[in-house]
């Protein structure tokens, strides 16, 4: 189930150009689960149609005129009470201006009014228009107010300028609704670090050692703790990941910066989770220039052992008591899973272990779909089965949230 499953949301829609983008962004939220209510302004009916949004949604799109409706007793206390987030994109200059005022000269802006939930806006506007002192000063005031102002990004304006005032796009906006959903979960307030993908390292300066390592099942796990309500750090290898939309992410390439950032991340963390596929070994002396093919024979490459990432994490707590409150590693193997998943979880101090055979042609590496069965410290399994990654990640949330009780 999505963070987004049978929640009722209220898309509001004004009169800017990217009220095109709010018809990507209703839909994404419908098919994640979502019963997204949109109303739209008069300025919006405009530029793109109601029977857009219902299409998408699957549910009626509100227009000004239906406040008047008698089939609709009280509608903007209906929608502005029965709902989880209520979020405007396109928030225009104009509507700005009078949620600021507290003005409510149309259904959108009643509903905010009437609104027991925070408000969110996604401000579109030309970028001369955005930096003018009297909209700052709305959104100041909006800010003050406890309102979430999403955006603007910079680039090129309908307007044919560019500057800031660009809408962000709908997986940004779906990614800040997803942190607001979930900020009252069962992590709220822990600091969970999560490591990704794989890392390089370097034979000389075009070439590295690497693995197929895809960061997806790590990237996975930071979002469903972002979705649990934690303060989430994602140390990442190189990839090709949309990052998690509240996730603090430190990028790094070899194993030596990976255990540099997990060290200093898990000083005062309360849980790590060791996703990432680093390195076993790198080259003892990388060459300083391109090391050319014209090269006779047989070429011989010296390997040395990288830093045990998880080894120093056990060391440094026993040591000095610092570091997280409960650590779970993964265990990527193709022979063994269990003998093999086993001591790695008793060598390196575990609280728990996280096993997937990668072996299989869809569950491998790269793949949609993960096979993983935990292992506690205290010999207890659950085998999660082959699922996708996402849900093997909120399964594994779950499970490490409950170390916590």
């Amino acid at each position: 189930m999505d963070i987004f499953s049978g929640k009722r949301i209220v898309l509001g829609v004004t009169g800017s150009i990217a009220a095109y983008k709010s018809a990507a962004l209703a839909s994404l939220l419908a098919k994640s689960g979502a019963q997204v209510d949109t109303i739209l302004t008069e300025a919006a009916s405009k530029l793109i149609s109601p029977m857009t949004f219902s299409s998408v949604t699957g549910r009626k799109a509100y227009l000004d005129e239906d406040l008047w409706k008698q089939d609709d007793h009280v509608l903007h206390i209906h929608l502005g009470e029965n709902n989880q987030a209520f979020l405007i994109a396109p928030a225009s200059a104009n509507t700005i201006a009078k949620l600021a005022q507290g003005l409510a000269d149309n259904l959108l802006t009643l509903t905010a009014l009437a609104s027991r939930t925070q408000i969110a806006i996604a401000p579109a506007m030309d970028g001369g228009m955005y930096s003018h002192p009297a909209i700052q000063a709305n959104l100041a005031l909006l800010r003050e107010r406890g309102v979430h102002i999403w955006g603007p990004a910079a680039g090129h304006l309908a307007s044919g300028l560019s500057g800031k005032g660009r809408m962000l796009e709908p997986e940004l906006l779906a990614g800040h609704l997803r942190q607001l959903l979930g900020r009252e979960g069962m992590l709220k307030g822990k600091k969970v670090v999560v490591t990704a993908g794989g890392t390089q390292e370097p034979i000389d300066p075009v070439r590295v050692i690497s693995n197929r390592s895809s960061g997806k099942q790590g990237y996975a796990i930071a979002q469903a703790a972002l979705d649990a309500g934690a303060d989430v750090v994602l140390i990442s290898g190189p990839v090709s990941l949309l990052s998690p939309v509240g996730a603090n992410i430190v990028q790094v390439t070899t194993a030596a910066e990976m255990a540099d950032a997990v060290l200093a991340e898990t000083e005062a963390a309360d849980l790590l989770i060791m996703a990432a596929a680093v390195a076993d070994y790198r080259p003892l002396q990388p060459a300083d220039q391109k090391i050319k093919k014209d090269r006779e024979g047989l070429q011989t490459l010296k390997l040395e052992r990288t830093e045990d990432i998880l080894l120093h994490v056990a060391a440094r707590k026993e040591e000095s008591g610092v570091g997280p409150a409960f650590v779970v590693g993964f265990a990527a193997e193709t022979e063994n899973l269990l003998e093999n998943a086993r001591a790695k979880l008793e060598k390196k101090g575990l609280d728990l272990i996280a096993a997937n055979d990668v072996s299989g042609q869809d569950t491998g590496i790269g793949a949609d779909l993960n096979q993983v069965l935990l292992i506690w410290r205290d010999g207890q399994t659950k085998d999660l089965g082959s699922l996708p990654k996402f849900e093997i990640a909120r399964a594994l949330i779950k499970e490490a949230a409950s170390l916590f009780t």
